[in-house]
C-alpha cells in the first residue's frame, strides 16, 4: 500500500491525496513536480531512480472498501532539502540514463 506522504521531500509543499503534482520513485520518495523537474533532474536523490506521477488512490467507496476512508493517506512528513551542488554531480551522470536503465 501506497504511504502518499504529505509533503515534497525538497520544497515541503502540501501533497494532498488527489494532488496531480505529487511524483514518486520505487522507493516512495515524494516530491512535487516542479522539484522532479527544476532541481532534481529526474534523479531521486535517495536511490538514483526516476519518478512517476503518484497513482490517485479515489476517495469514495467505489469497491471492496478500497479508498481513502479506509486507507488513509500518511501523515509523516520526510523533509530533506538536497545540497543543490552535490545532487547536480549525482544527478549529471544519472540523468543521461533513461531511468528504465539505471
Amino acid at each position: 500500500m501506497l504511504e502518499l506522504r504529505p509533503t515534497c521531500e525538497q520544497c515541503n509543499k502540501p501533497l494532498p491525496p488527489a494532488s496531480l503534482d505529487a511524483r514518486i520513485c520505487s522507493y516512495e520518495c515524494t516530491f512535487c513536480a516542479d522539484c522532479v523537474d527544476n532541481v532534481l533532474a529526474n534523479v531521486c536523490p535517495n536511490c538514483g531512480g526516476g519518478f512517476m506521477p503518484r497513482p490517485i488512490r479515489p476517495a469514495r467507496n467505489w469497491k471492496d472498501g478500497n479508498f481513502l476512508g479506509n486507507d488513509p493517506a500518511g501523515e509523516r512528513v520526510v523533509y530533506k532539502p538536497v545540497d543543490p551542488d552535490s545532487h547536480r554531480q549525482f544527478a549529471s551522470v544519472l540523468s543521461a540514463i533513461p531511468p528504465e536503465a539505471r
